[in-house]
């Protein structure tokens, strides 16, 4: 799905307490860039974080994250006056992206 296209069911936009939060999905982020999961389908979207944690730190990771699923952000676009490369914009919200579905997923379960 293109990023200008997606959609977010996180609970700052939704008004639905179902929902994951901005902060439940942050912090699922910065866990598994820190400790990234071994013999998992998505092992690859934590390996591809914990660099771009150590890089920018958690404060910038943050911002972009809320940018992209609250603000709906494009993924590029969220790094705007961040110092930060715009891949690691992508990188962010793929990773994002990812982790909120498991974590409303979880929700519905």
């Amino acid at each position: 799905m293109p990023d200008d296209d997606a959609l977010y069911d996180v609970r700052e936009r939704t008004k639905n307490s179902e929902h994951a939060a901005v902060d439940d999905v942050v912090d699922l982020v910065l866990k598994r860039a820190q400790h990234p999961r071994a013999e998992h389908q998505d092992a690859h979207l934590d390996e591809m974080m914990a660099p771009v944690v150590d890089r920018y730190g958690r404060e910038p990771v943050r911002t972009v994250i809320h940018r992209i699923v609250v603000d709906l952000y494009l993924f590029r676009t969220a790094t705007h006056d961040l110092e930060m490369h715009n891949v690691d914009g992508v990188r962010i919200g793929r990773s994002a992206g990812q982790f909120l579905t498991e974590l409303n997923a979880q929700e519905d379960g």
